[in-house]
């Protein structure tokens, strides 16, 4: 894809005016069924600028030395190309319906290579467009750390300016999280809004929010967001936008009630929500309690979002669970029972999909939710192996199975869509990962082993009994099918003899039946 070059229109000659170009950020989490990005796209078919442009005109290559790094590539912006959403693949239809924020996007690179610092940046393009906004151009500074006063160098945020008014675009993204002064200070130098990756990866889960569960975690975790920023986004919170108004990337959100300015009634509203979290976390106790009684083993499926974790969770299941090439398309949970080949029932449960630098709001939110894989006897870690860095992504989930006390839980790799990946790239990653499974949740290869691996790392029920239950007992025998794993099964004329492993407490509902 080439960069989009939209000449700036308006914006350009009211440079001077804050008041105009300043987003509005009286507004606070806004209601569910606010749409809408920005001010929309425009359809001029202005010839491109054939300018030279300025951030791309002082950029200079990296020298090969390993020393000190070179003057002039520090100096300089480095574009990252690639990064422009293809109109062309949307239908006029669907363009007509969306209504896209155009974005910039500016990363800091701080440490590793060029390569970890590009795919950094593709990935928050990646974010922005699930957000729904159109990326312009994407670049970024190479730096020891970023600027506390304005992420990037002081010297280069003119440049950005610049390119803002170059590309048209009126939002900017920043590749990491921002502080309030940051926020504040980008704003009022950039003259349009600035959003910071935290709160993009919010405004996702916002928009795909759907239980009255999902929907509470999302709107905890923006309101943590927005206490320590309230100073950064004006003073005025005393309104709530509804509708259209003031919507946006990191604006957008389920929330019910509206914020008010001071500092307490926001913590007084973050307690409600943490009560009403606190209830359904009963409820979902209860429901594992209930799993756990009826002994039944429980599988998570785990991994980096948009990995291929639903799609696998209905290769194995046929559970018909949304499956969108998009990320974080699953935020509530999904709990089906199936059973391995030898008859074993056991429970499969889809969770959010992870992220490198996921908030730590959204980990804390969605803690209720991620128990459901640290409580598991078993994790299936799904991961993309057509990505260009699938190590990274493990690694990244990992960082979050750690922060959830999930590390210790038994686990699969699966590397999925294999049928997208091309010889060399196996190669290298089978190297990388000797032990791990190999399939494609789209074709069906490699599932029959998947299952089978399954059967035999699936908790074993832990006594054997052998009764001779009466035919009027249909109930046990149904039940051992159920919860137990039945040896054999022998129809007597007193009634019928089995043999089978189960669980503790089924063995004691059993212990008058058993066979002399």
């Amino acid at each position: 894809m080439t960069a989009a070059s939209h000449p700036a229109t308006s914006s350009s000659t009211d440079v001077d005016n804050d008041a105009d170009l300043l987003p509005d950020r009286s507004d606070g989490v806004v209601g569910p069924d606010a749409g809408g990005f920005g001010l929309g796209l425009s359809l001029d078919d202005d010839e491109p600028d054939d300018s030279p442009d300025p951030a791309t005109s002082r950029a200079t290559s990296r020298t090969e030395s390993t020393g000190e790094r070179d003057l002039a590539d520090r100096a300089a912006l480095r574009r990252v190309v690639g990064l422009s959403t293809e109109l062309a693949d949307v239908t006029e239809v669907e363009y007509r319906q969306l209504r896209l924020e155009r974005v910039l996007l500016v990363g800091v690179w701080t440490e590793g290579g060029a390569g970890a610092a590009d795919r950094s940046l593709a990935e928050l393009a990646a974010l922005a467009e699930t957000a729904g906004s159109e990326v312009l151009d994407g670049v970024i500074q190479r730096r020891d750390r970023p600027d506390p006063a304005t992420y990037v160098g002081s010297g280069k945020v003119a440049e950005i300016r610049e390119l803002v008014l170059h590309t048209g675009a009126d939002t900017v993204i920043c590749d990491g999280e921002l502080s309030p002064s940051q926020l504040r200070n980008l704003e009022q130098k950039l003259k349009v809004k600035v959003v910071d990756r935290t709160a993009l990866i919010l405004d996702i889960f916002a928009q795909h929010a759907r239980s009255r569960e999902g929907k509470t975690q999302v709107e905890l975790a923006q309101l943590n967001y927005l206490v320590p920023r309230l100073r950064g986004w004006g003073e005025s919170l005393s309104r709530q936008a509804g509708g259209r108004a003031g919507g946006g990337v990191g604006l957008r959100g389920p929330g019910e009630t509206k914020l008010e300015t001071d500092r307490r009634r926001i913590r007084s509203r973050i307690a409600k929500l943490r009560r009403e979290l606190a209830h359904m976390e009963g409820t979902r106790r209860t429901q594992r309690r209930s799993r756990d009684r009826n002994e039944v083993p429980s599988v998570a499926i785990a991994g980096y979002t948009n990995a291929g974790k639903s799609s696998l969770l209905n290769a194995l299941t046929g559970a018909g669970v949304l499956v969108q090439d998009a990320l974080f398309a699953t935020l509530d949970p999904t709990v089906r029972r199936t059973r391995t080949q030898d008859g074993r029932e056991f429970t499969l449960s889809d969770t959010v999909g992870f992220v490198r630098h996921l908030p730590h709001q959204l980990i804390e939110a969605f803690r209720a939710t991620l128990e459901e894989v640290s409580g598991s006897d078993l994790v299936l870690h799904v991961v993309d192996g057509s990505d260009a860095d699938p190590i990274g992504q493990i690694n990244a989930v990992h960082e979050v199975l750690g922060e959830i006390d999930a590390l210790d839980v038994p686990e699969i790799i699966v590397v999925n869509k294999t049928d997208a990946m091309t010889s060399e790239a196996v190669t290298r990653l089978r190297a990388a990962l000797p032990d791990a499974l190999w399939v494609s949740a789209r074709t069906g290869d490699g599932m029959d082993v998947l299952r089978d691996r399954l059967a035999l790392a699936l908790p074993r029920p832990e006594f054997q009994v052998e009764v001779l239950l009466p035919y009027d007992r249909g109930d046990l025998v149904a039940r051992l099918h159920r919860d137990g794993e039945v040896l054999t099964e022998v129809h007597e004329p007193a009634g019928t003899r089995l043999s089978a492993r189960v669980g503790p407490e089924l063995a004691a509902a059993l212990e008058i039946h058993a066979a002399r």
